[in-house]
């Protein structure tokens, strides 16, 4: 796994072990940037469920102003880390070990606002619709922000509970983009 483009192009990350670890595919993180690189020059960007940290470290290689990376095991939480400082990366970067519920109720204290949102939750995960109704209900995503959504392509039909959300599918893999 590796930095696509940026100020860290090139540079290899490390990636979670695991049967259960799904990285975002170079293929994946590559379409998703060229359909958000104009939000993205001095953006906030929030990568919940960040598992080795790749989507946001490349949003921040491409000129994100900062980055909160979430994620609730330790193990991904020490990886963001190591990847951070490989690529130089560490002073725009948060990292916080947290469930993603209880974060989101930590950051709305907190009056946080991201203009992109990135949710990679494992694949079977259920819960999307409420946990993206939770951060519009909290107004974490900024007026004319972005929440984007990695989910299983069999795991799609969600989406048409929010009347803004578009998707783009690659192969199984599919991203839903939805406007507050």
């Amino acid at each position: 796994m590796r930095i696509i483009a940026g100020s860290a192009r090139g540079m290899k990350l490390k990636a979670p072990r695991g049967k259960d670890v799904r990285p975002t595919s170079d293929r994946v993180r590559e379409a998703l940037f060229s359909i958000i690189s104009s939000r993205l020059e001095g953006a906030v960007f929030l990568d919940l469920y960040a598992g080795s940290g790749a989507v946001g470290i490349e949003a921040l290689s491409r000129g994100a102003e900062e980055a909160l990376f979430i994620d609730h095991e330790k193990e991904n939480i020490l990886l963001i880390k190591e990847n951070l400082a490989r690529t130089g990366l560490s002073g725009k970067a948060r990292v916080k070990k947290d469930d993603a519920n209880k974060a989101l109720s930590r950051l709305s204290r907190e009056n946080f606002k991201a203009g992109l949102i990135y949710l990679d939750p494992p694949y079977s995960f259920t819960a999307i619709p409420e946990l993206i109704q939770k951060l519009l209900d909290l107004r974490i995503a900024a007026q004319d922000g972005l929440i984007i959504v990695e989910h299983s392509y069999y795991n799609r039909l969600w989406a048409g509970q929010f009347k803004e959300a578009r998707q783009k599918r690659y192969g199984d893999t599919c991203l839903t983009f939805i406007e507050p």
